[in-house]
C-alpha cells in the first residue's frame, strides 16, 4: 500500500526551503500525525541531531515512521560534495553520508543522496568526476547493504546539478554500477522540469524508483500548482509502487495548510 510523508527540516542554518514542518520535530510529528500522515522524512544538521531513543519514542508516541533522512546538510552548511576535485573532502563527504546511513538503518530508513551529489565543476572532466561520484555510490551502496537498508540517489532539475537530470539519464547510471543497493528518487518538482512525459517517465523507471517527492508544479503542496497529476497518480499505482509518498515542498501558505493541502492531495489520488 502507498503511505503518506511529511518532511521536516531541523537545520537552523536554513530559513526556508521545501520542506512542510520546521524546526519543533514534537510539535510537527504531532500534527502529522493528527492530519493521518503515515510517516516523517528528517533534514536534519548531521547523523546525531536526534538521539535513537528519544526519535524512537516519539514514532511510537504519534505512530509515525521515520522512512528517509536527507543528507544535504553536508553540502549547506560543511560545502561537502561527492564529486568535489578535492579528494579529502570527497572523503568527509563520504564519512557524512555513512554516519546518516547508519543513523536512518536503526529505522529501517534510507540516506537520499541530492544536493551531495555536487556538480562537474568549470574546468574540470565530466567523466573524472562521474567516476568519483561511481566510486562514492559503490561505497556508500556497500555500507547501506551491510547496516540492513539502501540508498538512494535524486536526479535533480538543470538549475542544481548538471550530473543526471532525469529518471532515465539516473537509470542508466545505477545500471552501471556493481552494486544493485542504490535505488532512485522521483521528485515531481524536478521531473516537471526535466521530463517530457511525468507518467511516462514513471512507467520507464519503475525498477529502480523507491522513493517519490511530492511537490507540484511550483514546488508548492501538489493542488497548488499546473502538475497534471491524474496520469501521475494512474503511473504510480500501474507500477505496484509500494512506498511512500513524500511533501518536499514549500510550507506555503505556511506549513499547516500546506500539510493540510498535502494529506488531501494525497488521500485523492491515493486512497
Amino acid at each position: 500500500m502507498i503511505k503518506s510523508c511529511a518532511t521536516i527540516a531541523l537545520v537552523p542554518q536554513i530559513k526556508y526551503g521545501p520542506w512542510i514542518y520546521w524546526n519543533d520535530l514534537e510539535s510537527a510529528m504531532k500534527k502529522a500525525s493528527d492530519l493521518g500522515f503515515d510517516a516523517i522524512e528528517l533534514f536534519t544538521p548531521a547523523s546525531d541531531t536526534i538521539g535513537i531513543e528519544e526519535l524512537k519514542g516519539l514514532l511510537a508516541k504519534y505512530k509515525l515512521e521515520l522512512v528517509a533522512l536527507g543528507t544535504g546538510a553536508g553540502k549547506v552548511i560543511h560545502g561537502l560534495t561527492l564529486t568535489d576535485p578535492d579528494p579529502e573532502i570527497r572523503k568527509k563527504a563520504i564519512s557524512f553520508i555513512s554516519d546518516m546511513i547508519s543513523f536512518g538503518a536503526t529505522f529501517g530508513a534510507p540516506a537520499i543522496i541530492g544536493s551531495m551529489q555536487g556538480n562537474v565543476l568549470a574546468g574540470n572532466d565530466r567523466e573524472k568526476t562521474l567516476s568519483w561520484l561511481a566510486e562514492a555510490l559503490e561505497i556508500l551502496g556497500e555500507k547501506a547493504e551491510k547496516a540492513g537498508t539502501f540508498l538512494i540517489y535524486e536526479p535533480l532539475n538543470r538549475y542544481e546539478t548538471n550530473l543526471f537530470n532525469t529518471l532515465n539519464a539516473g537509470v542508466k547510471f545505477l545500471e552501471s554500477l556493481k552494486t544493485k543497493n542504490v535505488k532512485l528518487l522521483a521528485d515531481l518538482f524536478h521531473m516537471n522540469i526535466e521530463e517530457a512525459d511525468l507518467a511516462q517517465s514513471i512507467t520507464d523507471a519503475s525498477s529502480h524508483i523507491n522513493h517519490i517527492h511530492f511537490a507540484d508544479s511550483n514546488r508548492k503542496a501538489i493542488g497548488l500548482g499546473h502538475t497534471e497529476m491524474e496520469s501521475v497518480a494512474r503511473a504510480i499505482q500501474s507500477i505496484n509502487y509500494s512506498g511512500y509518498i513524500s511533501a518536499e515542498a514549500f510550507p506555503e501558505p505556511s506549513s499547516d495548510e500546506a500539510a493540510l493541502q498535502t494529506i488531501q492531495s494525497f488521500k485523492k489520488y491515493f486512497r
